[in-house]
């Protein structure tokens, strides 16, 4: 419809932030809005928008993106602090959903590779979804939120696998066996771990210590690093998807995982948002309209029976009703990588339009409706406690044990800045039994607080997604030692942003700049120079002279 592309483009944006908007207003997730935006623009219905090259890559793009935060933020220490809970739910709901999802594809008349990939596709729940609406609610360190975010994790390590299966299964033709394919499969998987491990070992920490000098370089090396992985993957006869994922994990370990997930949160949802356009554009809905009723009966599966299995094995491994239930409801809809797993499989040729028209269609249904549950969750456990008493033991031991339990002290204070002021701070703080976090984007620094026994993090105080990353709803003092007003401001206004109940206090040069950061609503002002310079005197003071001596005059 359009000549110019450039047009076409801004068109596009410009129908996603509308329809974005209104989805928000009716507080359902972006997933969602973009899907239909595709419909919409797409020839199905107006036709004012044709995929073209550049709206597929940057699809794959994003794709590329989302797996690679997935793997840089694929923290072990979660799975291992739930134990046994987050493995065996996670898994138990994975093989219950897929068996049985199976068995009612096939009911529904639909061929054996086909029902497969519907069978898979049910068992993925968003991550992004999830991690969303918990943060919101405040729930992310309730019980249930850390089981939830457990399982979650372990989704995304078998969705991975049942990608690197799916493209095996793709490459094996009549020529060669499938003992054979599954053993080249194995040793080019090996050969990948292989690499990435003395990557990390050998390479990647020396060589982001020398990247962190400059944040926007470091950002634009982990995107590189990124889409290298992915390209990897692709030429190894593995999918993008999981070269992406590898590249994640390969920086995982270090210390700029948080800053570099925080900064290309943003580029994923932009880019995927390509993703999810070109997935509503491809759909057609005369043979979209067939599905309805298939696709009702397996969200009805997915909206009841994923809940009731996790309640079932939570309950089972001691946990109390409540607990079950509100985790389960985080895995009552299918997520972003079942509508990747059905491209996927249409794009190796293994399932048809008809077969992601579905899978699309039941994301769209799980997904809305899953989102006012777990939005209204507690009004919703009140009224279907009564019923959930077979899902609790007399004696939900594992929890009782938890309540007993002494839990690890939350985080006092967060100081921003380790130079010689701040370090002597949090040091001191320290000294006192509280519990400090340090904040720097100095790599140097980052080693050297950590030789001094600080528990520090990579990160830019000027970077709000950053910000919103760190344990605010648990701190008392966030306390920021740089001198730089505008930082000071830009820090300040970012937690306002992000709610921050407890006290804040900045550090000024000048006397012009405390008086600002005062009127401001900055609870202590610290001025370095000038506050040690009436300590001085105050020490002075007291041993030279005790009665002319004035302990009103101290710092600000």
């Amino acid at each position: 419809m359009f000549e110019s592309a450039f047009v076409e483009f801004g068109v596009l944006l410009a129908v996603s932030a509308i329809v974005g908007f209104v989805a928000m207003q009716l507080r359902q997730p972006l997933i969602v809005a973009f899907i239909a935006v595709g419909i919409i623009v797409g020839p199905a219905v107006l036709g004012v928008v044709s995929l073209n090259d550049q709206i597929e890559l940057l699809a794959h793009l994003g794709i590329a993106i989302l797996l690679f935060v997935v793997g840089l933020k694929l923290d072990l220490h979660i799975i291992r602090t739930m134990g046994v809970v987050a493995l065996f739910t996670g898994l138990g709901q994975v093989v219950f959903t897929s068996v049985f999802g199976y068995l009612i594809a096939l009911a529904l008349g639909m061929p054996p590779i086909g029902a497969l990939y519907v069978a898979v596709a049910l068992t993925f729940s968003s991550t992004i979804i999830i991690v969303k609406l918990l943060s919101d609610k405040r729930e992310l360190d309730a019980l249930h939120g850390r089981i939830a975010i457990g399982f979650l994790i372990v989704q995304d390590i078998v969705v991975v696998l049942a990608m690197i299966g799916l493209t095996a299964m793709a490459q094996n033709d009549s020529s060669t066996s499938v003992g054979f394919e599954a053993f080249m499969v194995l040793v080019k998987g090996l050969f990948m771990l292989l690499v990435v491990a003395l990557l990390m070992r050998y390479v990647i920490p020396s060589l982001l210590n020398r990247l962190a000098r400059s944040p926007e370089l470091l950002i634009l090396f982990a995107i590189a690093w990124a889409v290298m992985g992915a390209s990897v993957g692709q030429m190894l006869g593995f999918s993008q998807e999981v070269g992406a994922f590898l590249a994640g994990i390969s920086l995982a370990s270090t210390h700029y995982r948080e800053l570099i997930g925080a900064r290309l949160v943003s580029l994923r949802d932009f880019l995927l948002l390509f993703f999810f356009i070109s997935l509503g554009a491809s759909l057609e809905m005369e043979t979209l309209g067939t599905q309805v009723v298939p696709a009702l009966i397996l969200s009805v599966f997915v909206l009841i029976g994923n809940p009731l299995i996790v309640m079932a094995i939570m309950g089972y491994m001691g946990y109390r009703k409540r607990t079950g239930f509100l985790a389960g409801l985080t895995v009552a809809q299918i997520s972003e990588f079942s509508l990747i797993l059905a491209a996927l499989g249409f794009n190796l040729g293994h399932i048809d339009q008809e077969t992601v028209g579905l899978i699309t269609l039941v994301g769209l249904i799980t997904i809305s409706a899953s989102t006012y549950m777990i939005l209204y969750s507690h009004p919703l456990y009140e009224k279907l406690a009564p019923l959930m008493g077979v899902f609790e033991r007399k004696n939900p031991y594992r929890e009782v044990a938890l309540d007993q339990e002494q839990i690890e002290k939350p985080t006092d204070l967060i100081v921003f800045g380790l130079g010689r002021f701040g370090m002597v701070i949090a040091q001191n703080l320290q000294k006192q039994g509280k519990t400090v976090l340090g904040v720097d984007f100095n790599p140097n620094l980052v080693r050297e607080t950590m030789e001094h026994g600080v528990p520090t993090r990579y990160g830019d105080a000027e970077d709000p997604e950053f910000i919103a990353s760190l344990p605010l709803h648990e701190a008392k003092w966030v306390v920021g030692t740089m001198r730089d007003q505008h930082l000071n401001m830009v820090l300040f206004k970012a937690l306002k942003a992000d709610h921050f109940k407890g006290q804040i206090a900045l550090a000024a040069t000048h006397q012009k700049d405390a008086d600002q950061l005062k009127s401001m609503g900055v609870d202590i002002v610290l001025v370095p120079y000038h506050d040690a310079a009436l300590e001085a005197v105050h020490l002075l003071l007291a041993n030279d002279d005790p009665r002319k001596f004035d302990p009103a005059m101290k710092p600000l």
